[in-house]
């Protein structure tokens, strides 16, 4: 397959840890191309190749100008921060560029305007873009429907000191399928933190515990506690390569729709 057949594609923040995995992950990608490289101004990547991090040339410049790195693209992927995927995302409405988002930490408003987006171009929203992760999710919700009486459920997260919002976007999706599981609203049962004479255990909340340290690519255990038993579903990351594999399907998935809001289940036929 020449580039011309290849699909194009734009990675947000590619000097960044996610963004050069992201880059590499495109080049050598069978059917995508990299055609735009963005990052925020002043940082000192600007005018450099999206490669230039892994000893590659790309002929990718890296650059702070949202319409011209997206202006040969029809798909953006975007690992930033809220309000960098924010200001991406009415760019891309305005070039009528799909997306695949996997910032986390918006606001409910920030969600709306993600969603009222969805009615003009295509996007694939998910806190976590690994294929091992969103499986995990399938099996914690036909756990949480088979332990909805007489278990605790705990859910520890630990990740690199770099990561800004706690707990991970990944730990709560988990907690939002397990109360959804369970007939529950994750607003009006989770519990984020401890602290002094806290009383017995509501068992009806679902509790969260973050850890920050190192460089941990991301570790996710959802803890059934029972009388007698417990049961562990953990989900491991050693490399954010599976992540960057997973963005990927999401632009396959995204190849040749035209609008709507979709998740990783989607992408999967997890639904």
């Amino acid at each position: 397959m020449n580039d011309r057949q290849k699909l194009p594609v734009c990675v947000a923040g590619a000097s960044g840890r996610m963004g050069q995995m992201l880059v590499d992950a495109v080049r050598q990608s069978d059917d995508c191309v990299l055609a735009g490289a963005l990052d925020v101004a002043g940082s000192p990547a600007i005018g450099r190749d999206a490669g230039a991090f892994g000893g590659q040339d790309t002929g990718v410049a890296i650059t702070d100008d949202l319409a011209a790195g997206l202006a040969r693209s029809r798909c953006l992927i975007d690992f930033t921060r809220p309000e960098g995927t924010m200001a991406h995302l009415r760019e891309c409405v305005r070039q009528r560029v799909n997306l695949v988002i996997g910032t986390t930490g918006f606001s409910d408003e920030q969600k709306a305007e993600i969603a009222r987006a969805a009615q003009s171009i295509a996007i694939v929203m998910a806190p976590n873009m690994s294929v091992g992760v969103n499986v995990t999710l399938r099996l914690l919700e036909m756990a949480a429907r088979a332990l909805s009486t007489g278990y605790d459920i705990e859910i520890i997260e630990a990740h690199h000191r770099h990561k800004v919002d706690a707990p991970s976007g990944t730990a709560l999706k988990m907690g939002e399928v397990i109360a959804q599981a369970l007939g529950r609203d994750l607003r009006d049962c989770a519990v984020y933190a401890r602290e002094g004479v806290t009383g017995e255990r509501d068992p009806s909340t679902i509790g969260f515990a973050t850890v920050r340290g190192g460089d941990i690519v991301g570790d996710h255990t959802v803890l059934f506690a029972g009388t007698g038993e417990r049961i562990e579903i953990t989900h491991r990351s050693s490399s954010r390569v599976t992540y960057a594999q997973g963005s990927l399907r999401a632009v396959r998935f995204l190849a040749g729709r035209e609008s709507g809001l979709y998740d990783m289940f989607d992408v999967l036929g997890l639904r």
